[in-house]
């Protein structure tokens, strides 16, 4: 799997208040964390996905452009292929899309939620490729689907159980 991630963040620019949450951004983690979905939900070897790390404002204005909704979200997808799980026979080809987190919103959720920094970036990044992979939790049927399949997978790669979902 091809996972290649984008910090758009200088250390030296990012606010105070934000370090801890950029520093809780540990790419080689999150990049195991991907390929371990992926497999689990028999995504080709070869998919593509990339992750960009941004700042509030950055990411103010994607919501705004992309969603027509205002402020900082904690993640977005963007689908590429429209990729669906494969099987272990036929693993789903082609390229996956991108996805984007915000440290600081992700920050906020994980102190509401009573766990870490870093469970937040795990349950965002598998609630992103999720969404990559067409599943969504608009109606309260997609909602358990989504939500059940996204802590079986953070189970399974924590080797504990998984951090509650937070909504923003």
């Amino acid at each position: 799997m091809a996972v290649e991630f984008d910090l758009h963040a200088d250390p030296g620019e990012v606010p105070a208040a934000d370090r801890a949450a950029w520093a809780a951004v540990d790419v080689e983690l999150l990049g195991r964390l991907a390929e371990h979905v992926l497999r689990r939900l028999h995504v080709h070897p070869d998919a593509e996905l990339s992750v960009a790390v941004v700042g509030e404002e950055e990411m103010a204005r994607l919501h705004v452009e992309w969603m027509d909704l205002p402020g900082a979200t904690d993640v977005l997808s963007f689908p590429m292929d429209e990729l669906r799980p494969g099987t272990p026979e036929e693993p789903a080809e082609g390229t996956l899309g991108d996805i984007v987190l915000c440290p600081p919103v992700a920050r906020r959720q994980a102190e509401a939620a009573g766990h870490s920094v870093a469970d937040e970036l795990c349950l965002l990044t598998t609630h992103g490729i999720l969404h990559l992979l067409g599943h969504d939790h608009a109606e309260p049927d997609e909602r358990r689907v989504m939500f059940a399949l996204q802590r079986d997978l953070l189970t399974d790669f924590l080797g504990r159980p998984a951090p509650v979902e937070t909504m923003e």
